[in-house]
């Protein structure tokens, strides 16, 4: 029996041409055309993107976000209608904020009810789920979203929300169709998707490079500030060598990404909070590269007398209504070219024109020790409770170059990035955006992308729930994805009770301890990964126990099983 070629199956050939390998979905009465298609292709053994049942929409998001952050690729994210658009969540949040490529598509209600047209209305639901504008949900957040009208065009349209995705500043991007349009029979049409390439990364203006490596040559305090140039492993090896030569410190500003070695003498540590940093006001020279917040005004920032310059992709952040620091001048560059640039001028330029600076580089040196003296006295284990402070070095011994880490530990973040003193690019990541629960999605998406690697997330404990476990760990089982999640269970969200406590430090709520955010009572929250997706789930207050506990956790990990260990800190 000849099969009909359906608008459904031109979208899912695009999709597969385009280079997409996976299909996230969670699916509804909306997608008949393509449940056919994808079983009429099984049926014949052709190749279309894998498909990945995921029984919750922000999980599916979250994994798609995961594999582009690793590989650069967008993959396909496939809801239900205007509900399932909205039970994306935070999910499309974080694409948007951590600028990563992923297309989103959904079905839209019938807009025939008469069986005018093949997949005109025959459920109650199909009158429910119609609404005014299902786009409208998602603008604030994707950089194009459009409605697949026809099948003549399908390809292109796809084509030219990948092209967009993928083009600087990256971001997600949503489709919509509804089921007389997907179900409709069309051409076969034959595109060259080589012909719809993201742009190509921006440079700086040759006055640009001049300027920046004049000033930062006549500094006596520079200062290079960054959160997310980690983006790119080349970036990091440019920074490292431009810091190198002239002696430049870095500190990384509430970083998403590992994005300056920390045995470098000349990494300066982190800020996350308006606490002044000494460095930072005493700079002379500020070169901000890929940050959104590289500080908060409020109570940190340089002096006035400080010249800053800023590169970004996005260097207006036109989607954030209230934004700026002011600078002498905004690049719109990516991150690796420009600091490329810079080393070759820098090149070209006569030795004595660049001096040594070994004064500087030894000061620096000082500061880089004594941060990670302070560091070590931290870690000290405490003979009755674990400490996020020893937990973390522990996990860092379990560490090696085939380790990718997934940190989503919100009040524990600082202490993450400060005690596992990571130094090779591509080995952290965080969703950066502000909606919890990415870590779960994340791993699963990490691990489809590079199975052969291990993934550790390091979670809080209301992160944890956020994430849907059940759904999480039920995939991971299923497509075999094991990963190793190390909850900082403090017993509550610890963030809110901070801000409160930062508006209000001798308010209400601290003198009678009323915060509202205790979870009490406690819950065996390693329990639902080991009910929903056979994982191995162990629970840890002794720290004597906790190293042990964490090596078998990771055993098992390798050998294909997930793992969650529930680590008791002191109550937040």
């Amino acid at each position: 029996m000849q099969q009909k070629y359906t608008t459904g199956t031109a979208f899912l050939e695009a999709l597969r041409d385009a280079g997409v390998s996976y299909l996230f979905v969670n699916l509804g009465s909306d997608h008949p055309a393509l449940i056919e298609s994808l079983a009429q292709v099984n049926q014949e053994q052709n190749k279309f993107p894998q498909v990945i049942t995921c029984p919750h929409e922000m999980v599916a998001l979250s994994a798609a976000h995961g594999y582009a952050q690793v590989t650069g690729r967008p993959q396909a994210v496939i809801v239900h209608v205007e509900c399932g658009t909205q039970n994306l969540g935070g999910a499309i949040h974080n694409a948007a904020k951590g600028r990563v490529p992923v297309l989103v598509f959904a079905g839209a209600s019938p807009y025939t009810q008469e069986n005018e047209l093949l997949g005109s209305r025959n459920e109650f639901i199909h009158w429910i789920q119609d609404v005014r504008d299902q786009r409208g949900i998602v603008r604030g957040y994707v950089k194009y979203d459009n409605e697949i009208r026809t099948g003549a065009n399908v390809k292109q349209l796809v084509y030219r929300s990948l092209q967009i995705a993928q083009s600087n500043p990256k971001g997600p991007v949503y489709l919509m169709g509804p089921r007389e349009v997907m179900e409709e029979e069309t051409e076969p049409v034959t595109l060259n998707s080589d012909l719809w390439q993201p742009i190509s990364p921006s440079a700086l203006p040759s006055q640009g490079v001049r300027d920046i490596v004049s000033d930062l040559l006549k500094a006596e305090n520079p200062l290079i500030v960054t959160s997310y140039l980690g983006r790119s492993n080349g970036a990091v090896e440019e920074l490292t060598r431009l810091c190198n030569r002239l002696a430049i410190p870095v500190v990384e500003s509430v970083p998403s990404y590992m994005n300056f070695p920390t045995d470098n003498p000349l990494h300066c540590g982190y800020q996350w909070t308006n606490a002044q940093n000494e460095l930072l006001s005493e700079a002379d020279v500020v070169l901000v590269i890929d940050s959104d917040v590289p500080w908060i005004p409020s109570g940190n920032k340089p002096s006035e007398e400080s010249t800053v310059y800023y590169i970004d992709v996005d260097p207006l952040k036109t989607q954030m209504p209230l934004w700026y620091i002011p600078s002498k001048r905004f690049f719109a560059a990516d991150s690796g070219v420009a600091l490329q640039q810079l080393n070759e001028y820098l090149d070209f330029l006569d030795d004595a024109d660049v001096p040594a600076r070994g004064e500087r580089r030894e000061r620096i040196a000082r500061v880089h020790e004594r941060q990670r003296s302070q560091w070590t006295e931290e870690e000290t284990g405490r003979e009755h409770e674990i400490t996020p402070a020893y937990l973390t070095a522990c996990v860092r011994e379990l560490l090696d170059d085939n380790t990718i880490v997934l940190s989503e530990g919100i009040s524990n973040f600082d202490t993450i990035c400060r005690h596992l003193r990571l130094t090779k690019p591509g080995t952290l990541l965080s969703s950066g955006g502000g909606s919890l629960g990415w870590h779960g999605g994340a791993a699963i998406g990490v691990k489809l992308a590079m199975p052969y690697k291990t993934i550790i997330s390091l979670v809080g404990d209301g992160t944890y729930m956020f994430s849907v476990p059940s759904s999480v760990h039920w995939i991971a089982r299923k497509y075999q994805t094991p990963f190793l999640t190390v909850i900082y269970n403090n017993g509550g969200w610890k963030s809110p009770k901070l801000s409160t406590l930062a508006v209000h430090p001798e308010g209400v709520a601290k003198r009678t301890d009323t915060f509202f955010t205790k979870f009490d009572p406690g819950s065996d929250l390693e329990k639902i990964a080991e009910a929903a997706g056979g994982a191995f789930a162990k629970s840890v207050e002794d720290p004597r126990q906790l190293k042990d506990v964490l090596r078998e956790a990771l055993a098992e990990v390798q050998n294909g099983h997930p793992a969650v260990v529930n680590v008791r800190l002191p109550h937040h």
